[in-house]
């Protein structure tokens, strides 16, 4: 065994038997059952270890490696590479291109979205984000299901943003499956990976286990030598294996005690001093091969560089510079990689650019785009042409973070101020869709610093205001927004009116009166500019904006207009996803769920954030009484808020969960959602999440008994004289606030509470007729036993409650109770039957239960005797269970999810015994007819009328 293999043997060796506690751990949390065995829930699915450079995570990585392998498990690994950072899935492909074969097996849409995404086939249309990363979960999926599976990304903090993405959605649906991904990185605050649980973080070795370490080296350092490469190494594995190495060679003390140099400055210099001394052959060879991605294609990379048995590579191994491993000659260590390519000669690095870029050619236009942008100096149109093009080929792929650095870059190379400006105000549109608001600043800034032209720093500052609604910088937020509209107001009246709808959109969040206010004094001005016609977008944003700022104000026209505008945008998914927002504000709800069911069906390719009010949809479903589809709405925007750190987003769908968990009784889920949502926000900048989150404390809190807790809850939604506190979502808590006040006697403060929403009817347009049945439900939970059931009938007559299946089986319920109170037994009957119908088929057990007791104290029998076992199971479940019942394959239910086919097989699992059941035959009549979504609504529907 040679001197270098055995340096690296014992550097190896050492640094984990240092590391033991750390290896430790790691082989133990990822040691996963077999196949064939059951595999229980797992909090540690994702580890992820967070060290500098030289902290021993690769060496850790390879040991739990070895370790897994030799216990039969399967590793997909991915090393992750500085020079593909901006490649849009080239992570992805890493790690998959070991079982591309398996690609083949995916169901139809996914197997399209991998190939489009690995540039494999073109589409005319990008795959949906979603529906890629659901690809990557089942084909994992599927490979655990044959073996245990390890997955493996080795310096994350460099992988592209598309693949940490993916694999950010795939860990959180891991629970269920013997699959572990470990992620090795630099960046303690990586989105989406290093900031989930278990972390292990790897701490400077202290002064004993450096010592330990030292002591594994070939020439163990001792006297002076040794204190100084204890004092500068800083605890660093990688220092002090390499200034051990530096002392040895030098066999003096120079090398290791002058001046008290950073760790990565000393290691840069030894480096250099290494390549310096290496023959010219040599050194063009290693440059070329730290130049090389580590994903570049091998045939194309071997015929550029020499053949590993080549002599040429001696010098370099004897140096430390390189190893051979499995067949393959590699950089000793990323950060030797580094170093050898920032301190090789700049002629050098441009050199060997520029010779990749000749090799990939026609191709791989994208990698020879990004090599010649690399060996590219000076200002060059064409290549910034070219560059512009591998962009739009990662945004084709649905790879915003690599087409928006693409197109930085070929800003920069451009020679023309012009273009240089359009290309950073693309970069800027393509970075607002990766929701990292640092980015889109930065970009934006840059793009205003660059040009004299007043509209395209308007526009830049429009694309930074848009992400951050999504934030919960909600006044700061409006400002951003209001300054382009204002600006753009007389010279680009569509992009104004864009920055109005965006800026409404912050309003109907905050519910800030004052905002509505500057909204209503610029739209005019912006609705009609002197001498231009508006179009047919700029029309319905003007009307648009002006629905979701002030709902009750809307025009009447508008809301005739609706089903024909519904109809004619049928194939434009984005603009039916305003309409749906519309016809919910203004309380049509059966057509804005109809409205989000055909922008869904239609939207292939949903892009990578919420879109503005994008929670409105659940909170439509939820009306609709389509609660399976509610819930899944509220995943589907969570998953995709948190993974790119949206915490408004977040708390939207948070707050609108706690509801539905209140609703069905699961009183420790919304409480904890609620707190969740409301610790996300500043309650006085966001009073959408507010009310959403206290009605959900108060429904919580009515399931208990506490009526004291849940009228402080829904307090919150109303001043003392009926002024609400958000403008839309707090009426909706108006009868449940009237009944927690008669019963904790607080009626005259309801009272005038009720009173206050009453007199708002007048100017209340399109929302009066559904306000007004609310107002009457209140007062007959307030009124004297002799007028209150006018009121109930009057409610219950309602066209606008009847849309509602939970609203009106609450009013049924309730109307039951007083007259089975009033000792009118046989009138009390069909009413608390029609509520217990429509409470068993959402599973709102809370109510079934009231309804059942209700309806035995009328002496009559409710549909069923013993609670219903639907309700027994999770939300998720129950998700799983109805899609199920329809017919559908594990494999399509995990489509429709964004689960993995072995997750939905272990959730049926769970839920047969809790249902009675054995086979999935049986899953039609459990459900007892329940058609998924749609058909569940309209069925509670009809079983909702009295």
């Amino acid at each position: 065994m040679d001197e270098y293999t055995v340096t690296t043997a014992c550097r190896r060796s050492g640094t984990a038997v240092v590391r033991g506690a750390e290896l430790d751990r790691l082989v133990a949390a990822a040691t996963a059952p077999g196949a064939a065995e059951p595999v229980t829930r797992r909090v540690d699915a994702l580890l992820t270890v967070v060290g500098g450079a030289g902290a021993g995570k690769t060496t850790l990585v390879e040991a739990v490696v070895a370790r897994f392998t030799a216990d039969g498990g399967r590793v997909l690994r991915a090393d992750s590479s500085q020079s593909e950072t901006d490649l849009a899935f080239s992570g992805l492909h890493q790690l998959l291109r070991p079982v591309r074969w398996r690609i083949d097996a995916l169901p139809p849409r996914q197997r399209g979205a991998l190939h489009v995404a690995f540039g494999m086939t073109e589409r005319s249309e990008a795959p949906g984000p979603m529906l890629i990363r659901t690809a990557v979960l089942t084909m994992l999926s599927d490979l655990a299901a044959e073996r245990p599976l390890l997955v493996v990304v080795d310096d994350a903090q460099w992988a592209d943003r598309a693949s940490l993405d993916a694999l950010s959605f795939v860990a959180r649906r891991l629970a269920d499956e013997p699959v572990t991904l470990l992620v090795a990185t630099r960046d303690s605050t990586l989105l989406g990976l290093a900031h989930q649980e278990p972390t292990l973080t790897l701490e400077p070795l202290d002064r004993s286990a450096a010592e330990r370490l030292l002591d594994f080296q070939p020439r163990v350092p001792a006297g002076p030598t040794r204190a100084s490469i204890l004092d500068q190494a800083g605890g660093n594995p990688l220092a002090l294996v390499e200034l051990a190495r530096a002392a040895d060679d030098h066999d003096c003390t120079s090398r290791t005690v002058h001046g008290p140099l950073p760790v990565t400055e000393r290691l840069g210099r030894i480096y250099a001093d290494r390549l310096a001394a290496l023959p010219a052959e040599t050194r063009r060879a290693l440059v070329r091969l730290a130049t090389v991605d580590n994903d570049d294609p091998p045939h194309t990379v071997l015929s550029w560089l020499p053949d590993i048995g080549d002599p040429v590579w001696a010098p370099a191994e004897e140096a430390g510079l390189v190893r051979r491993s499995g067949g393959r000659l590699r950089c000793d260590h990323p950060l030797s990689r580094l170093a050898i390519y920032h301190t090789a000669p700049a002629e050098e690095r441009r050199a060997a650019h520029l010779g990749l870029a000749e090799l990939f050619g026609d191709q791989d236009p994208d990698r020879h785009a990004w090599h010649l942008a690399a060996a590219t100096s000076g200002l060059s149109a064409a290549v910034s042409a070219r560059l512009e093009g591998s962009a739009n080929r990662a945004r084709h792929r649905s790879g915003y973070a690599a087409a928006a650095h693409m197109l930085e870059r070929a800003a920069d190379l451009h020679p023309d101020r012009g273009e240089s400006t359009r290309l950073l105000a693309a970069a800027t549109s393509a970075a607002v869709l990766t929701g990292r608001l640092d980015s889109v600043e930065r970009l934006a800034a840059r793009t205003r610093a660059g040009t004299d032209d007043p509209t395209a720093a308007a526009l830049a500052a429009l694309q930074v205001g848009r992400l951050m609604t999504l934030t919960s910088s909600h006044n700061a937020a409006f400002g951003q927004l209001m300054r382009p509209a204002a600006a753009l107001a007389h010279t680009d009246t569509a992009a104004a009116l864009e920055a109005l709808a965006a800026a409404a959109v912050v309003r109907f969040y905050s519910g800030d009166a004052a905002q509505l206010h500057e909204i209503e004094r610029l739209l005019p001005l912006a609705s009609a500019p002197p001498g231009h016609r508006l179009g047919e977008r700029e029309t319905l944003l003007a009307g648009w904006t002006s629905v979701v700022a002030h709902p009750d104000a809307a025009d009447a026209g508008f809301t005739l207009r609706l089903p024909a505008l519904i109809a004619v945008a049928r194939e434009e998914p984005q603009t039916l996803l305003l309409l749906a927002v519309a016809a919910w504000l203004l309380d049509e709800t059966e057509l804005a769920a109809r409205t989000y069911d055909a922008a869904f069906a239609s939207w292939t390719s949903q892009g990578p954030l919420p879109d503005g009010l994008g929670g409105i949809a659940a909170l439509a479903y939820l009306e609709q009484g389509r609660w399976a589809r509610a819930q899944a709405a509220c995943a589907e925007l969570a998953a995709v808020a948190s993974s790119v750190g949206l915490d408004h987003a977040v708390a939207c769908a948070a707050a609108t969960e706690a509801l539905l968990c209140a609703l069905r009784g699961d009183v420790a889920g919304a409480r904890a959602r609620a707190q969740h949502a409301l610790s996300l926000v500043d309650p006085q900048e966001s009073r959408s999440v507010l009310a959403l989150a206290h009605r959900a404390l108060g429904t919580a809190a009515t399931v208990e008994g506490d009526h004291e807790a849940a009228h402080q809850h829904y307090r919150v939604l109303f001043d003392d004289r009926g002024n609400s506190t958000h403008y839309h979502l707090s009426y909706p808590a108006l009868p449940e606030l009237a009944a927690a006040a008669a019963r904790v006697g607080r009626r005259e403060e309801a009272t005038r509470i009720v009173d206050g929403v009453e007199r708002s009817l007048a100017d209340a347009g399109a929302l009066a007729p559904r306000r007004a049945a609310l107002v009457r439900l209140g007062r007959a939970a307030l009124a004297p036993a002799e007028e209150a059931e006018h009121h109930f009938t009057a409610a219950l007559e309602a066209p606008a409650l009847a849309r509602r299946p939970f609203e009106r089986a609450q009013a049924l319920l309730a109307y039951g109770e007083w007259l089975r109170r009033r000792r009118r037994i046989s009138d009390a009957r069909p009413p608390l039957v029609a509520a217990e119908a429509v409470f068993r088929r959402l599973a709102a057990q809370p109510w079934v239960a009231r309804a059942q007791s209700e309806l035995r104290a009328a002496g009559a029998q409710s549909g069923i005797v013993e609670p219903d076992a639907f309700a027994g199971l999770t939300p998720q479940q129950q998700q799983i269970v109805r899609l199920a019942a329809l017919g559908l394959t594990n494999r399509e239910v995990a489509e429709k999810l964004y689960l993995s086919p072995r997750t939905v097989s272990s959730h049926l699992y769970r839920a047969f015994p809790k249902l009675g059941i054995t086979v999935r035959s049986q899953l039609p009549h459990v459900v007892d007819a329940m058609n998924a979504d749609g058909d569940a609504g309209r069925d509670i529907d009809a079983s909702g009328g009295a």
